[in-house]
């Protein structure tokens, strides 16, 4: 069975994946996705995801050849179920539920606000305010919300981090890879964690750096 990886080394989405990967120690082949030049809208890509947007996994050989995953949370799902050890789902149901809900919050309240903010204030991306194959307008009240919401997201993990190694149960999880992607994106919006306001935040951060993957 061969993996490929359809990648774009700047963006934080495919970002998540990489990290899933290694810390899986699934091997894989890994394809760029030039995001800057539009090549996720080319033909080429959207044979490979209609919705033109990274990550896509692409499975070949073995009993699931022709797979093909479009969106971090099936991949990390089919990851999961593939390679079991170790879990980043969640090992018991009340820790699945546990790492579901903060993975979640690290998602919606985190990357979802970056992505708000700097959607619908950059030029370069004018007309295009969501991914995938539709274009959009920017609404600029859209982005100062953005803005709002990434404070209170690093407010809400310095809470939870007081005391705690990780974000969800006590080992590390997919919660503690999007956190990450996210803390480390905000600064594309010129955001980040302060030292007095965030030490908890910081020391975890801080801590995750120390893993291999988070290099990636």
């Amino acid at each position: 069975m061969t993996i490929t990886l359809y990648d774009c080394a700047t963006a934080p989405s495919p970002r998540r994946a990489r990290i899933l990967l290694a810390e899986k120690g699934v091997a894989h082949a890994t394809v760029q996705v030039d995001l800057r030049a539009g090549e996720q809208l080319g033909e080429a890509f959207r044979r490979i995801n209609p919705q033109c947007t990274v990550p896509a996994l692409v499975v070949q050989g073995g009993e699931d050849d022709g797979l093909v995953l479009t969106d971090n949370a099936a991949i990390a799902a089919y990851v999961e179920a593939r390679w079991p050890e170790p879990p980043l789902l969640g090992r018991t149901p009340a820790e699945q539920a546990e790492v579901a809900s903060w993975h979640w919050r690290a998602e919606f309240e985190g990357l979802m606000a970056i992505a708000e903010a700097l959607r619908n204030s950059t030029p370069a991306m004018a007309g295009r305010a969501l991914p995938g194959p539709v274009n959009y307008e920017q609404i600029p009240a859209l982005a100062e919300r953005g803005i709002a919401r990434l404070q209170q997201f690093f407010a809400t993990l310095d809470a939870r981090l007081a005391g705690r190694e990780f974000i969800a149960t006590g080992r590390f999880s997919i919660a503690d890879i999007t956190a990450v992607v996210a803390v480390d994106f905000a600064r594309v919006v010129k955001q980040k964690p302060d030292a007095e306001k965030h030490p908890n935040l910081l020391r975890w951060r801080a801590a995750m750096a120390q893993r291999p993957s988070m290099a990636l």
